[in-house]
């Protein structure tokens, strides 16, 4: 008799869960997650990519209810994102070319990630019984090796700004900045004058900018800091303690940084996708070949697990091995070193 009971109120849970609309659920997970702090970028994340798998929903002619989220849905959306998604459709600054179709697996799962994370939390909290994404597995992804500049690429890149205009100079200082900092892009562009400190020679970056939601110390250069000092002197006519800034004295955006970088990328004559984190990628990689420490390097990038530095040690250990090979390498003792030109005719 209590089994049955037992029955009845799992199935009544089941039914009340199918019935309840996909808005309120998120609304109730939206809420949670402002109440723990998250970052507003992590926010619009979440509401951006719940806002995309309504819309398949609506597509598909399926209602907004938990009914129809089923494993079976899911995986047809990641489908849906892989092979028949426009990637960049919609964006304001994006060209017709680079709208291919199909999003890659990285992009993929990235989005399902917010709906992971929202129905998981769900069904911690007790508004739902199960878990649609709990089956649901990630799609693989090929490993893919970081990309790096070389300090040539670098110097080519810092020549490119007209630093006699006020735009050009505010790219060059943030380059540098970018370079010396080993900094995320929206850590720079939100930088106050009071982040600042010339005399320590330190940056803050605030726990409400950082990643982590951690604060942390980033220290930089004297003539980076002089760089930055002479910015917020140009400035003085904005009234605005923001450091990075339009012509106009309006905040310079992520978007308008990243078109701006590949004009100078154009105007230098470099080939290679050129996007703001790849000057934290090539600053880590270069501070380990230059013999920094690697928990060093952890404290300055922010990250506290060391796995992520890994791929900067790969990385930077590549020059030491090539060092290593054509110093040792056997063939040296069979055919010996190529110590004379070589021959062009016989």
């Amino acid at each position: 008799m209590d089994g049955r009971v037992g029955k009845r109120v799992k199935n009544d849970r089941a039914a009340q869960d199918s019935a309840k609309p996909l808005a309120h659920l998120f609304d109730v997970f939206y809420n949670a997650k402002v109440a723990e702090g998250r970052s507003r970028r992590t926010l619009e994340m979440y509401r951006e990519n719940f806002a995309a798998f309504c819309a398949y929903l609506d597509d598909c002619g399926l209602e907004r209810s938990l009914t129809a989220v089923t494993p079976d849905v899911l995986r047809s959306y990641m489908a849906w994102m892989a092979q028949g998604r426009r990637k960049w459709e919609g964006h304001a600054h994006k060209h017709e070319r680079n709208m291919t179709v199909g999003l890659s697996p990285v992009t993929v799962n990235t989005r399902m990630k917010s709906l992971r994370t929202m129905f998981k939390f769900l069904e911690d909290d007790g508004q739902i019984s199960n878990d649609p994404c709990a089956k649901v597995r990630k799609m693989k992804e090929p490993e893919k090796e970081t990309e790096i500049l070389t300090v040539d690429e670098l110097q080519r890149l810092l020549k490119a700004p007209d630093q006699r205009t006020y735009a050009g100079f505010r790219d060059y200082v943030a380059m540098n900045v970018l370079i010396d900092g080993f900094f995320r892009i929206n850590e720079v562009l939100t930088l106050r004058t009071g982040d600042v400190d010339l005399h320590t020679g330190m940056v803050t970056v605030k726990e409400t900018v950082a990643k982590s939601r951690k604060a942390r110390y980033v220290p930089l250069q004297k003539r980076t800091l002089r760089l930055l000092r002479d910015l917020i002197d140009e400035n003085a006519d904005f009234e605005t303690d923001a450091i990075f800034l339009t012509n106009y004295g309006g905040a310079l955006t992520d978007d308008q940084f990243r078109n701006r970088l590949k004009e100078h990328a154009e105007r230098s004559g470099l080939t290679v996708n050129i996007y703001p984190h790849l000057f934290r990628h090539t600053s880590a990689t270069l501070f380990l070949e230059n013999g920094g420490s690697e928990r060093y390097l952890a404290e300055i990038l922010g990250h506290a697990d060391m796995r992520m530095i890994m791929r900067y040690t790969h990385l930077s250990r590549r020059k030491s091995v090539k060092d290593q090979h054509d110093q040792y390498s056997p063939i040296n003792d069979v055919v010996g070193k190529l110590a004379r030109e070589r021959k062009t005719r016989r």
